[in-house]
């Protein structure tokens, strides 16, 4: 350790990955774990995407990939903000990345210097504040709780704001609640923004196709911030293209220019691969995806009503994404089976060794009373596990 980087010795481990390496622990040793930690869908890629990719396989698209994306997936970016968020972004605005998390972190490089603040209304994406950190910026914690339904207040983002506040990332829908900002909402926390023209916002719309009656506004829709708000978007949730690793921003172009330039000594250019796949899932309808969120809609009510049959799961209704958040505070300080839980991450373990069903701590998160729980498995799944979990506690 005493030779390694103090960047990579202040880092934390991602808690989602690390308990999904736990669960594979666990089930190298024989043991039937139900994994409800990752936010994976567990559908297949669609069979379109999968014939494009094929294509240009045929095709022998086989060689470096421009550092921001292709011209033509570019396009079709542009055109998909336009569709679907009311966004008029120009090819020079896009960068396409390995995945959303790359895009964050390349406007993370770019924008933010020691001693910068970050603001993160909790709960956020565990990668944020490390994110953050490996930009030597200083993460701030804005905790919300799910008595105000997890969503921050014009109040409280005004009282945190100080001189050293560079950056807010939102994320709506919400990982880990479910959590969707409305329009009213987000115009509302706008109004306390344009006080501070210094300060940039990252909106990170992965789930915006994962919705069940809200409808998902853009930061950037609202003109006082567009000059200063970076959308970032991808593939891989509404379209099961985890695997794939594509994401994109669309940006100011001074923005785009350094994400480009500091992509180009990381990664350079996204898979040509995936790109090519990609154009296709931008092009199609949304209503070609409407099945998975569809049968999602399914699943959260489901598990909502399992975790409300049992006692002290203090569970809202989230208006999008595939998780549950529920406050589990009222098992603090309790013993079960000699386990005494003092907090969620002991909770979290203790479903794992004892009912075998893997979540997340909510501490992750940045917020200590809650465990995420993601309903991205099957109906059967979902049953079998959450009838572990009430024996376990019994």
């Amino acid at each position: 350790m005493e030779a390694l980087s103090e960047r990579i010795n202040s880092l934390p481990i991602s808690a989602t990955l690390a308990m999904a390496a736990k669960a594979r622990e666990l089930k190298s040793q024989g043991i039937d774990v139900i994994g409800l930690s990752l936010g994976e869908p567990d559908f297949n890629t669609p069979d379109f995407i999968k014939d494009a990719a094929i294509q240009a396989v045929n095709d022998n698209y086989n060689s470096y990939s421009p550092v921001d994306g292709y011209a033509d997936l570019k396009e079709a970016v542009c055109e998909k903000f336009k569709r679907d968020n009311n966004l008029d972004y120009k090819p020079s605005q896009v960068v396409v990345s390995t995945g959303a998390k790359q895009s964050i972190a390349n406007v993370c490089m770019v924008l933010l210097n020691p001693g910068d603040e970050v603001l993160l209304p909790a709960p956020y994406w565990v990668s944020y504040s490390a994110i953050a950190t490996l930009a030597e910026a200083t993460p701030v914690i804005v905790p919300t709780g799910i008595e105000q339904n997890f969503k921050i207040t014009p109040e409280q983002l005004d009282a945190a704001i100080t001189p050293k506040t560079k950056l807010i990332m939102f994320n709506s829908p919400n990982n880990p609640s479910g959590t969707v900002y409305t329009e009213a909402e987000y115009h509302a926390l706008a109004a306390v923004l344009e006080k501070y023209p210094n300060i940039f916002i990252l909106s990170d719309e992965i789930y915006e196709h994962i919705n069940y009656g809200v409808a998902v506004f853009s930061l950037a829709a609202i003109p006082s911030l567009y000059d200063r708000t970076i959308t970032v978007n991808g593939l891989a949730k509404a379209f099961a293209m985890t695997g794939w690793r594509i994401g994109y921003i669309g940006a100011p172009e001074w923005i785009a220019k350094a994400c480009n330039k500091m992509q180009g000594q990381i990664t350079s250019g996204t898979n040509c691969i995936a790109q090519r796949a990609a154009i296709s899932a931008l092009k199609a309808p949304v209503s070609k995806i409407q099945y998975m969120v569809d049968e999602f809609k399914n699943r959260r009510q489901l598990i909502i009503d399992l975790l409300r049959a049992m006692d002290g799961f203090n569970v809202n209704e989230p208006d999008g994404a595939f998780y549950v958040f529920p406050d589990v505070s009222s098992f603090f300080g309790k013993t079960l089976q000699g386990h005494t839980i003092a907090n969620a991450t002991d909770f979290a373990l203790y479903l794992l060794e004892k009912a075998h069903v893997a979540t997340v701590t909510g501490d992750a998160f940045g917020d200590p009373n809650c465990i995420r729980i993601s309903y991205a498995a099957s109906e059967d799944q979902i049953k079998k596990a959450m009838g572990r979990v009430a024996k376990a506690l019994a």
